[in-house]
């Protein structure tokens, strides 16, 4: 497509030119990619080569660059690892080019792994090995010290999990519009409870199988290519990201309705435990103690779970399985609290 929704390519041909040159040339043309957490998110090419662009959601009523420097900043960071990251290429922070800052990097080969038989295909061996890569990565992630990379002032990793509590909580606040069992009780759970001690590390915020693309190759050699949507990173405690990851794999197998990526329910995918002892071998951490950590993955999940519900009853909301979502919240609630009892 030569029009697309918030990105005029004519602008960003010229700009490209000027800023990264040699990049591309001539006419380009693109077309959305679909996923994401909110960010909007475009394949752009001029027929040979093929680079991708981020940019604040339209009508974002904030477009300032706090986003997409974030963004750029970790992904520019974190290329000189052993993490998989697309090539940052240019951060504009100049409104006037598009209408709002946005920045390009490289395309990565592979597949967003979001439905159970996209993993079924390849059979539970393959399965096993490709949720293996996926936790490996994430304690790479952890592993890189933020200095080294020039992240030191990344975040506020003093009272993280604090943060999380009250942010989360303001957030379950302002979507609740109906009575959730055990809702308090987990709430109170967390503001209680927040450990006194926890490591800082490069977090992702939002690690799942469908944040990262995988290439599949015929010959079964499966490799993670690139790990994406870094808009909720930071600096914080490394139990809360695989304690999230772990939530939405759980979910996934619980909630298989179109709205969810149930890729996690595939024959082969391991178990709770067995993610724990492969993040614990590979980072060398104790898990032993994930009881407030899953809690609160698990509270973070209801409240975005009731949000979407919330504006699904506000008419706010279309597509396939939203209808259901709302009937995830009080299970989720259900297993934070089992998870705050261990």
């Amino acid at each position: 497509m030569t029009d697309l929704p918030g990105l005029d390519l004519d602008r960003l041909g010229t700009y490209l030119e000027d800023s990264v040159p040699g990049l591309v040339g001539g006419p380009l043309t693109g077309s959305v990619i679909p996923g994401g957490r909110s960010n909007l998110t475009y394949d752009v090419t001029d027929g040979e080569t093929h680079v991708v662009v981020r940019r604040p959601p339209l009508g974002h009523v904030l477009a300032t660059a706090h986003d997409m420097r974030r963004e750029f900043t970790v992904i520019n960071a974190l290329g000189s690892t052993n993490v998989p990251v697309p090539h940052a290429y240019v951060l504009c922070e100049d409104t006037d080019v598009i209408g709002s800052p946005f920045y390009v990097m490289s395309k990565a080969e592979g597949r967003a792994l979001r439905r159970a038989g996209e993993l079924e295909e390849l059979g539970p061996e393959r399965t096993a090995d490709i949720a293996g890569l996926l936790i490996d990565t994430l304690a790479d992630l952890h592993a890189v010290d933020p200095a080294s990379v020039g992240l030191e002032e990344f975040g506020r990793p003093q009272g993280y999990l604090e943060r999380q509590v009250r942010r989360w909580t303001k957030q379950a606040e302002a979507s609740k519009s109906r009575d959730l069992a055990g809702y308090e009780e987990l709430r109170d759970f967390l503001g209680t409870h927040v450990p006194t001690h926890s490591d800082a590390t490069i977090v992702h915020g939002d690690y799942r199988l469908d944040n990262v693309l995988v290439d599949t190759s015929p010959d079964g050699k499966d490799a993670i290519t690139a790990v994406l949507d870094w808009e909720m990173a930071t600096l914080g405690d490394p139990l809360s990201d695989i304690a999230l990851t772990i939530v939405y794999q759980e979910m996934g197998r619980s909630t298989r309705n179109n709205a969810v990526a149930d890729a996690t329910a595939a024959p082969g995918y391991p178990t709770v435990d067995e993610v724990l002892e492969r993040y614990s071998s590979r980072s060398g951490r104790d898990v032993s103690t994930m009881g407030f950590h899953l809690a609160l993955g698990y509270f973070k999940l209801a409240i975005i779970t009731e949000g979407i519900h919330y504006r699904y009853t506000q008419g706010q909301t279309v597509g396939d399985g939203f209808s259901r979502m709302g009937a995830a919240t009080e299970p989720l609630i259900a297993a934070g609290l089992a998870s705050a009892r261990t």
